[in-house]
């Protein structure tokens, strides 16, 4: 039997999220994200699973990687003032919902300018 790649776990854990089976899903994107440590939308799933299942500091810390290995990742700072929010930790959420919206901005204008 061939062995599963990352995206397909990745898909079972889509799955098991549809489903409603979140430690399913989290199994499922852990795997996937040790056959590729750089899945990021892998990691943004894992990180929403956590979420959904109120692990809030283990979403925390998947959102945080995410930012690490891309800071211009605008759903990961999103991710990151939502989860902040939740945990009463005001001031880093509203760093993070800047941090993605000034990326926003950016990706905007990087669009009307490369339309130009």
């Amino acid at each position: 039997m061939t062995p599963l790649t990352a995206e397909d776990h990745y898909f079972r854990a889509l799955d098991h999220f549809a489903a409603g089976d979140l430690q399913a899903a989290i199994g499922e994107y852990q795997q996937a994200i040790a056959k590729d440590p750089v899945f990021t939308d892998a990691m943004h799933g894992l990180s929403r699973a956590h979420q959904d299942a109120g692990q809030l500091d283990e979403a925390i810390a998947v959102a945080q990687r995410i930012a690490e290995l891309d800071a211009d990742d605008i759903l990961a700072h999103t991710s990151l003032s939502i989860l902040y929010q939740r945990k009463g930790m005001v001031p880093e959420a509203e760093a993070e919902a800047n941090k993605a919206r000034v990326l926003g901005w950016k990706q905007q204008l990087k669009k009307q300018k490369d339309s130009s």
